[in-house]
């Protein structure tokens, strides 16, 4: 073979090679390439563009935090990034929140604590249950698509069908490390299953509730919406994020346990207040919940027996705040603290179409329940 001819032919191999290697669709993979579209290729805003973010391959590499909080840090990281030409103040819109000190609250995503997990090829839901549960900046923010209003933009694991399509949702994001994956933590649920629209019982993420009207729900909610600026429907981190009102979007760290905005007490025995359930009376009226509007024993079992100390039990032993596969009203039983009667039962069942109207049976506080009525 001639040389020009040898030189063409191999030519042409790497060509067809490189072809290969393009996704036959680009929005399948939109991270690969060299495109920024989101709010990181604002020129007022980083200067430097890719730069900024990439010195050296360590993002590339380790897919570790510590590049993010050069911006999404303390006002001095922020500092050194405006001195350095990086990153242009005039660009920045509002106050940047320090993410890691969010991070480093008593309940966070493991962004700093667990380390050298992270793979840029690895897929989520996780398929494999040897595989150690972690979370770094880059599990739910994209940072070549994401945009003010979606951060979670640029993401692939909506199904619809037999395909899977760019998330548009935030719960569709949660879903990736909170539903089906392999290596979820043994007494953690399926969120997917929970919040499904064909259950019982759901809090109206995907969609509105089952129930069509809700008596002890504040303005602007509504269990159906029918005039603008009524609330029907709610997101993850409208329970789940910042401790603090001011604080960083989203569910990065808080205070209170289960990465929650507003405190919660999920242990039984333990007063009732505005502060004990200041997550749940953030849409659901105390007065009317302890006026017994909604379930004729709600002040009862909240508060505890006139006289008797401790003997109220929190909205958690009986409710799922999430959803329930099997019940209305998200009753689920928290079968640390209730227990199957003499019969052996462990069940609710609903009486006509209010919640006032049921019959447990079952044993809770050492007091047996025999189909009893309310």
């Amino acid at each position: 073979m001639k040389p020009t001819l040898k030189i063409f032919t191999s030519l042409l191999a790497v060509i067809a090679a490189a072809l290969l290697l393009v996704p036959a669709d680009p929005a399948a993979a939109p991270n690969r390439g060299s495109r920024l579209t989101g709010v990181h290729g604002e020129p007022g805003l980083l200067p430097k563009s890719c730069r900024a973010c990439h010195k050296g391959m360590s993002m590339a590499i380790r897919g570790e935090e510590e590049v993010c909080l050069t911006c999404h840090g303390t006002e001095g990281d922020r500092q050194q990034m405006i001195s350095a030409g990086l990153l242009r103040a005039g660009g920045i819109r509002g106050t940047m929140k320090d993410i890691g000190a969010e991070l480093r609250k008593p309940y966070s995503h493991p962004v700093l604590t667990v380390r050298g997990v992270h793979r840029g090829s690895e897929i989520l839901p996780e398929d494999r249950p040897n595989v150690p549960r972690h979370a770094e900046c880059v599990d739910c923010h994209s940072p070549h698509d994401l945009t003010r209003e979606e951060p979670f933009r640029g993401f692939a694991g909506k199904r619809v069908g037999s395909f899977v399509t760019h998330i548009t949702e935030e719960y569709e994001l949660c879903y990736r490390c909170h539903a089906e994956s392999a290596n979820r933590p043994a007494r953690s649920s399926n969120k997917h299953a929970l919040f499904k629209t064909t259950n019982p019982s759901f809090h109206p993420v995907e969609g509105e509730g089952a129930n069509a009207y809700v008596i002890s729900l504040r303005d602007p909610y509504k269990a159906r919406k029918t005039r603008p600026g009524e609330i029907s429907t709610i997101s993850c981190s409208d329970c789940h994020g910042s401790d603090d009102p001011g604080g960083a979007r989203g569910p990065h760290g808080s205070r209170f346990r289960g990465l929650l905005k507003r405190n919660y007490e999920m242990e039984t025995g333990r007063p009732e207040s505005d502060y004990a359930y200041a997550l749940c009376y953030g849409c659901h009226s105390r007065g009317s919940i302890l006026g017994n509007e909604s379930f004729p024993y709600h002040a009862l079992h909240i508060q505890g027996r006139p006289g008797v100390r401790d003997s109220g039990t929190s909205c958690h032993t009986c409710h799922d705040a999430h959803g329930s596969t099997r019940y209305q009203h998200l009753i689920r039983f928290n079968e640390d603290v209730v227990r199957p009667n003499a019969a052996g039962q462990l069940k609710f069942d609903s009486r006509g179409v209010a919640s006032r109207h049921g019959s447990c049976s079952l044993n809770c506080h050492g007091v047996e329940h025999d189909q009893k009525s309310y």
